[in-house]
């Protein structure tokens, strides 16, 4: 049986919840519903125990208040069989005095919120099913919220599985992006280096000569990579400044300058390090290229710095610099021996160069054996992506359009082929092939 709920302004719960009272006594089912209504609940009501089970089977229930001494089944037993089928479901116990030890029974048996004696006071009546209510409503709501974070959290982890899969797709994709990016930077640095030395075929290779050379000498003093890199860049580039001298000084040993051909020679470093002004990421390597000819006795140029003031970078570039200029004769016009040329390292050390530079130099050309290469000479039809050029690859005049050691990919290939064309001759390229 149901009666529609009246509604209470002063209910928290309202119609949200619902109740079923049970006694075999209609008198007090209408006394229950009386009391009750004020609440504003949906009140149910059955006259015995199995009736009060059918009703719950057919639908949930907030509140089960039911009276102790019924016929057939009684409420200890009533309140026990609905905590043991609807577990969410509150259980108050209406019991006489002389009843305690069955109103102990449905307590343990029943586990029952509350049990209230007969006559009961209405207050205590209205507020204890409401307050049994409200518990379970919260409880339910707590159970919801739990399993909506359980869900929630699952859904999250799948998010997150996903997204950290995404990052370390994306992470990846930045570092191919960015040894690319760093590979055709160095590139762009190699043409811009090899169009300097067009110039002159005097030059040709000096400056990726240098650069490799510094870069070693670099790494056999454990300097950090980043300024290894920079060191390397500042060897291609260490002569930019002579886009600014005339051909006809170029074409002459240093050693045979005239003093005002010599006061314009040294001007290139100061030029070389102005022309990268604009360019925020190269003023370490500017600041390089205009100290690479300061001395460590101070009489070098332009800034006439000595010892520890010049920075390492330009240390090492001076001494890479003039062990190329020495061997290919770019000082006195003549090509000097190894050994001559680590004689006068040896006398300069402390002097013009810093003498930890000179000892790693001499060290790494003491003990630097030439390897036994075979140089198979290829046509541009039989070359193949790996293969590495055994020497420089230039023009008829003189100027390398490819160093030794480049390794050659298919896009290089192409390139190679095209210029074959370009040029209306065969071309023949030495591969290096290991012994």
């Amino acid at each position: 049986m149901e009666e529609t709920p009246v509604a209470n302004p002063d209910s928290a719960l309202m119609a949200s919840w619902s109740v079923l009272c049970v006694d075999d006594e209609p008198s007090i089912l209408s006394a229950l519903r009386r009391v009750l209504r004020a609440e504003g609940c949906r009140i149910l009501t059955a006259s015995s125990g199995a009736e009060a089970l059918a009703l719950l089977e057919a639908e949930p229930v907030d509140v089960v208040v039911s009276d102790m001494r019924m016929p057939v089944m009684d409420g200890a037993r009533l309140l026990a069989e609905v905590r043991a089928r609807w577990p969410g479901t509150a259980r108050v116990l209406l019991t006489g005095y002389a009843d305690m030890d069955a109103t102990i029974l449905a307590i343990n048996e029943g586990q029952i919120y509350r049990y209230i004696h007969k006559p009961w006071d209405e207050t205590e009546l209205r507020l204890t099913v409401r307050q049994a209510a409200e518990r379970q409503v919260l409880q339910r709501e707590r159970d919801r919220l739990q399993q909506l974070t359980q869900v929630q959290n699952e859904e999250l982890q799948v998010l997150n599985t996903g997204l950290e899969q995404r990052v370390a797709e994306r992470t990846a994709e930045l570092g191919v992006a960015h040894d690319k990016l760093k590979k055709n930077y160095l590139t762009t640095i190699r043409v811009f280096a090899g169009l300097l030395e067009m110039r002159n075929g005097l030059l040709g290779g000096h400056g990726k000569r240098v650069a490799d050379l510094a870069r070693r000498i670099a790494v056999a003093m454990e300097v950090p990579s980043d300024q290894v890199q920079d060191i390397f860049v500042a060897g291609l580039l260490h002569d930019i400044g002579f886009m600014a001298v005339p051909d006809t000084l170029l074409a002459k040993p240093v050693g045979r300058y005239t003093p005002d051909e010599m006061q314009l020679y040294q001007r290139h470093a100061v030029l070389g390090a102005q022309s990268l002004m604009a360019l925020d990421d190269m003023q370490t390597v500017a600041g390089l290229i205009r100290s690479h000819h300061e001395r460590f006795d101070g009489k070098g140029y332009p800034d006439k710095i000595a010892g520890s003031a010049i920075p390492l970078g330009s240390r090492i570039l001076a001494v890479a610099d003039t062990w190329d200029d020495f061997l290919q004769g770019h000082l006195t016009g003549a090509q000097l021996k190894q050994a001559d040329a680590q004689t006068l390292m040896q006398r300069a050390r402390g002097i013009q160069f810093d003498p930890e530079v000179v000892d790693v130099i001499l060290q790494l050309t003491q003990v630097e054996t030439p390897r036994v290469v075979k140089l198979q000479p290829v046509s541009t039809e039989g070359l193949a992506p790996g293969m590495v050029l055994g020497k420089d690859f230039t023009t008829p005049e003189g100027v390398v359009l490819l160093a030794a050691g480049q390794k050659l990919t298919q896009g290089l290939i192409d390139r190679i082929r095209r210029y074959e064309q370009s040029e209306g001759r065969p071309l023949d390229l030495a591969v290096r092939e290991a012994a």
